[in-house]
């Protein structure tokens, strides 16, 4: 949590450029949603049945039984794919039992079948598994053409035997060496948490582990679930937080609780990789792996992983804004026994109608409210709704209109809620101050804390917005760094740069004609979000 000081400074406006598409963490158009999958290693480790022969099977399965489908697209390799010592030219060679047709084989394979294919390597002198494979330090650019050379579209880069060397260095230097091969390869960094990775992977990697490996246990997955859902405001499309692979179909869990570990990292915009063998994997978790309603929570193009709405007594709420409008919302029960866990549409951050329509995503029961959710939940399960407006919508008046004074439609926010004509005070709803941008206060205005997103409901009928952005006073000169940008619909319209304490207030001005939905982001700047107190002051719309 950031704490707050005050600063006084003059309020200079800039008139931004306008821009046409976004800009992405790592800059490498990957992973825009959260990559979909299969590994290896929660099903065979670095046993003998980890062969070429269950490679292609799992791709065979994919087409076969719907996965592909679903989203499933990367099947991928892990540790002990490799001879334990480079060849004598220095490269790394496969094992000719496990696979003895070559990587680039079963790469072409998997492409055959319309999927892509991915590998693994550790950013140190050996691999993570005791039988001590060849890592990639010192070797990354020889690696990475390597890989390329194979077809490779998917790198897991571990941290094991890494000789104490700096890890932003060692990724770094990998993502370099991807980049330089002019192939498309997501980088998937797992240093399993240990240096806060979320607080500088952006433009490193596509995704990030965040905690230890995981285990097929309820206790592993729920500790796993605790740890990541409190990141949701670091990650944004093209750079994820990754809690590990899922367990889903392994029999450590009952159907029950795999349920929930597939509900949750969906509502947390986790990779979503199985790891099970899907030649044994009962019919039942087979279709909780196929339920294509969750798994468009986990693929929605908004890329805003879930927030805890709220939790106690072992229950949680978990609210998840969506593309299109609608809200996702998980009631979770982490209890050995049933319980009703309940909220309101107003806590879970949806507006502007007088009825809204619920659909349970496991059952497919649909209903309608006027604002309470509620649900008794099994022990160890979770209810999932997809919360969408009906009835009557809240439209804009015609004539320029503060954007504080209308309803907003959907809201997620980095520290408690966001607030209208107040700065952001992390906490409870009220407890902002004077909107105040380098000495210049406001009266009307936004405050928000970094990663934000809110939609507002404009119904095509708005051709213009205009604000002053900039970190608000209470937030130290030399620490807060974010970026704001405007959305009509889904097309990125306007972009403030990058802006910190010490940034002179910026005028955005955008034109939002015929869009339905106007969406206003603060981003991160790609060093985490302490102090990222971002204000959208005096932000108007002009309507017919």
């Amino acid at each position: 949590m950031s704490r707050k000081f005050a600063v006084a400074l003059s309020v200079v406006t800039t008139t931004l450029a306008l821009v046409s598409t976004p800009a992405q963490a790592l800059e490498n158009d990957l992973a825009l949603t959260p990559p979909m999958g299969f590994n290896n290693w929660n099903t065979t480790h670095c046993r003998a049945e980890f062969n070429e022969a269950m490679v292609l099977a799992t791709a065979d399965t994919f087409v076969s039984k719907g996965l592909k489908d679903a989203g499933y697209t990367y099947v991928n390799l892990d540790d002990c794919w490799a001879k334990p010592q480079r060849n004598a030219q220095g490269d790394l060679e496969p094992d000719p039992v496990r696979f003895p047709h070559g990587i680039k084989y079963v790469a072409d394979y998997v492409h055959g079948k319309g999927l892509k294919f991915g590998i693994y390597t550790s950013a140190g002198t050996k691999t993570c598994d005791t039988l001590g494979f060849p890592g990639g330090l010192n070797n990354e650019q020889r690696d990475a053409n390597l890989f390329a050379s194979w077809g490779v579209d998917y790198l897991k880069y571990d941290n094991c035997n890494n000789q104490g060397v700096d890890a932003v260095q060692r990724y770094t230097k990998m993502r370099d060496a991807l980049k330089a091969t002019g192939r498309p390869i997501v980088f998937s960094i797992c240093e399993w948490g240990e240096n806060s990775p979320w607080n500088w992977a952006q433009n490193v990697g596509n995704s990030w582990r965040t905690t230890g490996d995981i285990s097929d246990n309820w206790s592993s997955m729920l500790g796993i679930f605790k740890r990541n859902l409190s990141l949701a405001p670091y990650a944004k499309p093209g750079a994820w937080n990754d809690p590990d692979m899922l367990e889903v179909g392994n029999g450590g869990m009952t159907p029950t609780e795999y349920r929930s570990h597939f509900s949750l990292w969906s509502m947390m915009s986790a990779p979503l990789l199985i790891g099970a063998n899907l030649s044994n994997i009962s019919a039942e978790n087979f279709q909780t792996l196929l339920n294509k309603d969750v798994i468009a929570l986990d693929q929605d193009a908004r890329g805003v992983p879930g927030r805890q709405v709220k939790a106690s007594g072992g229950t949680y709420v978990i609210a998840k804004p969506l593309a299109n409008g609608d809200v996702a919302v998980a009631l979770f029960n982490e209890n050995g026994s049933a319980a009703t866990i309940g909220t309101t549409t107003a806590e879970i951050g949806i507006g502007g109608a007088t009825r809204y329509g619920l659909k349970d995503l496991w059952s497919k029961v649909t209903s309608t409210t006027s604002s309470a959710i509620s649900a008794s939940v099994p022990a160890h399960g979770t209810v999932v709704y997809r919360v969408s407006k009906q009835g009557t919508l809240s439209v804009p008046p015609a004539g320029r209109t503060a954007l504080s004074d209308l309803a907003t439609e959907t809201w997620s926010n980095g520290w408690g809620p966001i607030e209208k004509d107040r700065s952001n005070g992390e906490q409870a709803a009220g407890d902002g101050h004077t909107l105040t941008i380098e000495g210049t206060t406001f009266a009307k205005g936004i405050g928000t804390h970094a990663r934000s997103d809110l939609t507002f409901y404009v119904d095509g009928r708005c051709s213009r917005f205009e604000a002053t952005v900039g970190v608000d006073d209470e937030s130290p000169s030399n620490r807060a760094s974010v970026v704001f940008e405007v959305y009509a619909g889904t097309r990125k319209v306007a972009d403030s740069g990058v802006l910190t304490g010490a940034s002179a207030g910026k005028q955005l001005s955008a034109d939002i004609s015929g869009t339905q939905r106007l969406r206003l982001v603060v981003s991160n700047a790609g060093d985490g979000i302490d102090y990222d107190h971002a204000d959208w002051a005096n932000p108007t719309i002009t309507c017919s």
